[in-house]
């Protein structure tokens, strides 16, 4: 690649698929350091006393409105790209019921001519496809019927801004552009996938399961008929599906003939289909250079591995040469809707097609509601039973089916979890769930916010709310009597992680003002206020954060002025996990990162690999696989899942961790043992579980504080680690490896690691360091000895890129593949009361204040917690009462709506002023930080409708509640 600045740019190698080489290349001067020259970003200004952080390193650039948005990036903005920008727009099908015959553009005259057309002919001729995940036909071909709303027909490509400006406006909202011919009806196809979930306790909540997915197995359709599963008989002791469908009938058949003293509820609830509104529209803008059989993009995506992956591999299957493919990530806003979605390879499509010219594609606000990823039209009946006498949960049947639109995309996998999630913060003797995602003609929907536990955990508080009254309870008395307590089981028969504090997130809530004098507030505010009726309601839920299958990298280096630089392959999706990361570092370095680069995915310096699907693999295959020290179950995660907090922070302070055992703390007891005078010895006994950084000084049991500048020099002159490159993965739990480093054997929450030691002395001209003795003890680290160097410990191993010795795993321990049967083992917990009041004029809701209780664990940044909570409860408040999207003909699948007709809750809407949030105070200092940006939009929309129940007296089960239902309860 002659014709690139290698000098300026750095290009990051991520995979190789059939000779294609995929590289990442931040976008603008190539760099994410130039964006800091720049001033686009700033580095972390780091309040030491405080402990916090005084800004967002992106906050001041997207405010300002400085392009670090993939949308605002040219041609001309990327130096060695061709400096004429082409445009590309969609025709899209807005029917779903008839064959497609082809398109008229004769409107637009000679003047408005497209310089190219590409139609799904150009495609098959040349081998441009979509991967499998995405589906068929990313064009449609003229003679079939389109597969949903809103598919694309073809690519119209304009090399200059004016005559495609005039174009596009043309055509918008023009229902005689394309032909339709014989009437076919909707396709009529098998769902995208179905699951099943039984589980029978044992005696007590902590004994063993009779029978669960993780002891067992889930149950699966043993076939379809006429587009619907059909389960397999029910067999005690047969196989192990039929053995579950033995369970799940019994269970079924208890709840339709129940004993004397259960009542059983059965409720419908439905939710809406939702657009996720992200601040950036999907776009991309790519270039194919023939000449240099490159191909470059510039994609917002909150997963870009999985982009520069399934680009390479589209690519090796066309006829278009090309042997390197560079990818520039950008910061974006996501919600899920950039998650595996389609956009950026209709981008590598443009390119191709482009005559050699930079193509741009960018939806507008009405392009953006007719194909974006959607969250999940749930459809869910439920049938809980409690026993009238204890008010205890005694067995919960739940049949759930999600709306997965057009293209199948995570559909499976949000049905699923969404299954999974429906106990809530409950603990269900029995439980028998099934889940199914419907493919249909509605605008694909995808990995949107709550991932389908927004649904499910919903209309399980509602149901319990409405259980408590006919009980004659305070519903929080019932949700006590009912939570999930640590070490029991959850409906897949797996035992949560760590401690679970849904219950002491309850008693806050039942001791709160709002609660305990609800009925007294209520008389006082429809007394002083006529013509509206008040409420309280509350729901609590916890929720899962993570997928299954986890990984990251993250490269930490300290230079010898204590600066401290951070790479990882997490991108930032506007929750702060640039700055969350940065941040990170603070706990064994002392010091935030300041040089920062995401979204890498080259890593010369640990090249791990991988094979399989994480997922689906089985135990043979893993225990094969893992024999190779380089061998992992999944190299990359997206940005989604909530997993920035806990899974991203796991590999930035294990990379941290390893500096500061093998390089800071060795240095420090050489510092403190020079200090006595020239004696051998610290005047106290000294150990490493003894340091503390305080006021960004490193001190240990009454030893002068050392400033991160003093240590970092101190330990590249004896040759300590300064640098590491870790990778991890977890299933629900932590890969773990046997590792030698400096003589030392160390198991680690790691599979994967890479160091750098300082040049020491010996590469000075002086004499090698002496030994370090292996364990850390009073008597052995008051010596202030140095560690040996990589080299002198192994000596097999030459340095390699950047000086990285990589240190080879002894063995390797990953968590079964049985774990993936758990569904879920983290949680973070949240509850939330809602004070509302109702015009019985209008059947308009007023929120008047909303309080929510939080757990998760450690915070990184209080500052970035507050506002995923407040924006999540936004987001719940519009799930609540006000977004709603038609599935069908009326939807947004035909091209015309927009924000004038899809109400997003105002800031008058969200009691912006009046709202108020804890954050429950973690364990101990040592908690991790847990996932937390999804759960906060779940409670308030349960909260909110069980306060309508308390203020109008009527139950609400379908989404979003707006003033025509409450004016038909008030009527």
């Amino acid at each position: 690649m002659d014709h690139l600045d290698s000098s300026r740019r750095r290009f990051l190698k991520t995979t190789v698929i059939a000779g294609v080489t995929a590289y990442i290349a931040p976008f603008g001067s190539q760099a994410y350091a130039a964006l800091f020259d720049e001033k686009l970003l700033l580095p972390i200004s780091w309040d030491a006393a405080a402990g916090r952080a005084r800004f967002r390193v992106d906050g001041i650039a997207k405010v300002t409105g400085s392009k670090i948005f993939a949308r605002d990036i040219r041609a001309r903005d990327l130096p060695h790209w061709p400096q004429q920008q082409s445009h590309a727009f969609f025709l899209r099908a807005t029917r779903a019921d008839a064959v497609y015959e082809g398109y008229d553009l004769g409107r637009l005259g000679e003047a408005l001519k497209p310089d190219r057309i590409v139609t799904a002919d150009d495609l098959k001729r040349d081998g441009v496809a979509f991967t499998d995940f995405y589906g068929d036909d990313m064009l449609l071909p003229a003679g079939k019927t389109p597969a949903y709303l809103g598919h694309a027909v073809a690519i119209l490509i304009y090399h200059d801004f004016g005559r495609y400006s005039q174009a596009r406006g043309a055509l918008q909202f023009r229902n005689d552009v394309l032909r339709y011919g014989k009437q076919t009806g909707p396709l009529q196809r098998d769902p995208w996938g179905v699951f099943r979930f039984v589980r029978v306790g044992g005696a007590t909540p902590y004994a063993d399961d009779v029978f669960s997915s993780l002891k067992d197995a889930p149950v699966f359709p043993s076939q379809m008929r006429k587009h619907l599963p059909v389960w397999p008989d029910g067999k005690d002791h047969g196989k192990l599906d039929e053995e579950g469908m033995y369970h799940a009938q019994r269970i079924r058949d208890e709840l339709d003939h129940p004993p004397g003293d259960w009542l059983v509820m059965e409720r419908r609830y439905q939710t809406q289909s939702v657009d996720t509104a992200a601040l950036e529209p999907d776009n991309a803008n790519c270039w194919y250079d023939a000449q240099g059989q490159a191909l470059h993009m510039v994609v917002p995506t909150q997963s870009p591995t999985e982009v520069a992956e399934t680009a390479a591999a589209m690519m090796a299957k066309t006829k278009f040469p090309v042997r390197s493919i560079f990818l520039h990530p950008c910061y974006t806003v996501g919600y899920g809707s950039k998650d595996h979605c389609n956009m950026p390879f209709y981008g590598l499509a443009c390119a191709l097609y482009g005559d050699g010219r930079p193509v741009r594609l960018a939806n507008d606000r009405y392009e953006q509601f007719q194909t974006a990823l959607k969250r999940h039209a749930f459809d869910m009946r439920y049938r809980l039973a409690v026993d009238r006498k204890t008010g205890m949960f005694q067995s919960f049947a739940a049949d759930l089916v999600a709306n997965g639109g057009g293209r199948c995309n995570f559909s499976p996998s949000v049905a699923m979890v969404g299954a999974t999630a429906a106990q809530s913060i409950y603990y269900l003797p029995k439980s028998d769930l099934t889940a199914r995602a419907d493919a249909s003609r509605a605008v694909d929907a995808g990995s949107a916010r709550g991932y389908g536990t927004l649904q499910s955990m919903v209309a399980t508080e509602l149901m319990v709310d409405e259980l408590a009254q006919q009980l004659g309870m305070d519903p929080i008395e019932l949700r006590l009597k009912n939570v999930l307590k640590s070490g029991m089981k959850n409906t897949q028969g797996a035992i949560p992680a760590g401690e679970v504090r849904a219950d002491e997130v309850l008693r806050k809530a039942r001791a709160h003002p709002l609660w305990a004098g609800r009925e007294r507030r209520k008389k006082e505010y429809e007394a002083a206020h006529p013509g509206r009726l008040y409420g309280v309601g509350f729901a609590c839920v916890q929720k899962d954060f993570g997928t299954g299958a986890e990984s990251s990298f993250a490269k930490v280096e300290i230079d010898p002025d204590g600066k401290v630089l951070l790479r990882h392959s997490g991108t930032e999706i506007g929750t702060g996990m640039s700055t969350s990361q940065a941040i990170a570092c603070v706990r064994w370095l002392g010091s935030p990162a300041t040089d920062l680069g995401y979204a890498i995915t080259q890593w010369p310096e640990l090249p791990m690999k991988t094979s399989g699907d994480p997922y689906m693999m089985s135990q043979a295959d893993q225990d094969k696989a893992q024999a190779d020290p380089l061998w992992t179950p999944a190299i990359a995660s997206p940005a989604s899942a909530s997993n920035s907090a806990f899974y991203y922070t796991h590999s930035t302070r294990e990379a941290c961790r390893l500096i500061f055992r093998h390089g800071l703390w060795p240095a420090a007891v050489a510092l403190w043992s020079r200090g006595t005078g020239g004696g051998s010895a610290a005047p106290y006994v000294v150990r490493e579980e003894d340091a503390r950084w305080e006021h960004g000084l490193l001190t240990a049991n009454g030893m002068p504080g050392l400033s991160l500048r003093q240590l970092a020099r101190q330990a590249h002159e004896m040759g300590g680690v300064t640098g590491a490159v870790v990778h991890a993965f977890n299933r629900w739990q932590w890969a773990e490896s046997d590792f030698t480093i400096d003589g030392q054997a160390e198991r680690l929450p790691l599979d994967g690691i890479a160091l750098r030691h300082g040049a020491g002395t010996a590469a000075a001209g002086g004499t090698p360091p002496p030994a370090q003795p292996a364990a850390p003890a009073a008597a052995a680290a008051s010596e202030g000895q140095a560690r040996p160097s990589a080299a002198a410990a192994n000596p097999e191993q030459a340095a390699g890129p950047g000086g990285y010795r990589g240190i080879g795993r002894n063995a390797a321990h990953y968590p079964p593949v049985q774990r993936n049967n758990a569904g879920v083992t983290y949680y973070s917990a949240m509850g939330t009361l809602a004070e509302l009041s109702v015009d019985t004029a209008s059947g308009k809701v007023e929120l008047l204040t909303h309080h929510s209780i939080i757990e998760c664990g450690s915070l990184l940044s209080r500052d970035l917690v507050a506002g995923q909570v407040e924006g999540g409860i936004a987001m719940g408040i519009g799930h609540a009462l006000y977004e709603y999207l038609p599935l069908y003909e009326d939807g947004p699948g035909n091209g015309t709506w927009n924000f004038n007709r899809y109400h997003l809750p105002r800031a008058s809407e969200v009691a912006l002023w009046s709202q108020t949030h804890e954050i429950l105070p973690p364990l101990s200092d040592t908690d991790p930080p847990k996932g937390m940006a999804e759960v906060a939009m779940i409670p308030i929309a349960g909260a909110i409708v069980n306060g309508l129940a308390h203020a109008v007296g009527r139950r609400y089960a379908n989404l979003p509640v707006t003033a025509d239902q409450i004016m038909e309860a008030l009527a």
